[in-house]
């Protein structure tokens, strides 16, 4: 027990975001609304880069839509009966009560019934990674994993019913290849019901539908599961694949919910092939979560060494002396031309060797001594250690871009030889 306070402690992200200079609070701006630094921001950036990259891949459409709504939406959508005690109380503006949104799912259901829709358009996946508010109460808040302001990937599909197992399986699919690529693994995946006491909606026709629905999605893929009362949303059911840090503490990360209430509450429809009007299923995803506790997770999982694709610095050049400062610049600058994120530790910074321990956590070091910048080489050494035969500056970063782009865990795509 002992080591594992240790681990949990080494890793905690509160302490490693303020040492990395990932990001901050202050008493001025309010518990619970952090700040991103640039190291910080350059992680976020990369996880809503890939985000969005894979959603686009994937058939979904972006959009935006305001972090505000009339407290009317949320009556409709059934938020404000269901979930006020979560949510900051209304603002008065021009006569009208203004809230600052718990949820994006309301405002993708009035995007969808803006137009009418036809059956031949379904499904019709919308994505946004955007910012809500939550009330928490500041006992319950720490560090990114428990926030007031949160930036949700999140995205919604309107399908027909015979849809709904192909598109829950689909949105399993992304989230077992994004936690791929972040080297992350689930502590276990939970089948959320509702249970005694809560605030649910009173269908008990929908919950049996969409509870349904996805045991039959779990059970189809063989995925191991837990069925848990009382950790429903309260329009439906979820699978949350839920994450541990190092105490054994779990959180939700990313889910998949069924949602049968707020297309009939909005009164969202699609033309069928009968030309009648159908009611479409609505599908919440949300594949790394939120931002904040995804960085959390990530912080907390990799101790700051984080995959190289995410890595706010990604590669350091190294010149051995000030001789080497002139290749070193020119390694630099192709670094910026090629979209990685590089910078130099130069001789003013100290011994090579203190230098090296000082990028420990960088992915890649770009090392020139005499002979490399007559050859127009680098020396490379991996982050854990191993080292690569001095070779060309661009085929070195040729091939760490294209590890990059590939979202891949690996260091290097060759066996280096061990330091």
């Amino acid at each position: 027990m002992p080591a594992v306070r240790e681990e949990t402690t080494m890793h905690d992200h509160r302490r490693l975001g303020r040492e990395l200079g990932l990001f901050g609070t202050d008493p001025l701006i309010g518990a619970g609304l952090p700040y991103w630094l640039p190291d910080g921001a350059a992680v976020r950036h990369a996880l809503e880069e890939y985000i969005r990259d894979a959603e686009r891949r994937a058939g979904y459409r972006h959009v935006y839509s305001p972090v505000l709504g009339k407290r009317e939406l949320y009556e409709i959508s059934g938020h404000w009966s269901h979930y006020s005690d979560d949510m900051f109380p209304p603002m008065d503006v021009g006569g009208e009560q203004i809230v600052l949104r718990p949820s994006l799912c309301p405002h993708h259901a009035v995007i969808y019934r803006s137009r009418s829709h036809s059956y031949r358009e379904l499904p019709l996946r919308m994505a946004e990674l955007g910012g809500m508010y939550r009330a928490e109460l500041s006992g319950v808040l720490g560090g990114l994993n428990r926030v007031r302001s949160i930036h949700l990937n999140d995205a919604h599909i309107f399908c027909t019913l015979d849809q709904v197992a192909d598109e829950a399986r689909a949105a399993l699919e992304m989230i077992r290849r994004a936690y791929e690529a972040l080297g992350i693994r689930p502590a276990r995946l939970r089948l959320s019901l509702p249970g005694p006491g809560g605030k649910y909606v009173a269908d008990p026709g929908k919950w049996r539908r969409s509870t349904a629905l996805l045991t039959e999605v779990l059970d189809g893929c063989g995925l191991a599961y837990e069925a848990v009362e009382g950790e429903a949303a309260f329009y439906g059911p979820k699978i949350d694949v839920q994450v541990a840090d190092g105490a054994g503490r779990e959180s939700t990360l990313s889910t998949v919910q069924v949602d049968f209430h707020q297309p009939e509450r909005f009164g969202l429809h699609y033309i069928g092939a009968d030309g009648a009007k159908h009611r479409p299923v609505m599908v919440h995803r949300s594949v790394i979560g939120s931002v904040e506790r995804a960085v959390a997770h990530l912080v907390e999982e990799h101790g700051g060494a984080f995959p190289a694709w995410v890595a706010p610095t990604q590669l350091v050049v190294l010149p051995v002396s000030e001789a080497q400062l002139p290749e070193a610049e020119d390694t630099l600058r192709r670094c910026a031309e090629l979209g990685l994120r590089a910078e130099m530790a130069g001789p003013e910074h100290g011994s090579l060797g203190a230098r090296v321990r000082a990028a420990r956590l960088v992915p890649y070091q770009l090392v020139i001594g005499a002979k490399e910048a007559a050859d127009g080489r680098v020396a490379l050494r991996l982050r854990d250690g191993r080292r690569v035969d001095a070779l060309p500056v661009e085929e070195v970063l040729d091939r760490v871009r294209a590890l990059i782009g590939a979202h891949r865990a690996e260091l290097w795509d060759r066996e280096p030889v061990p330091s």
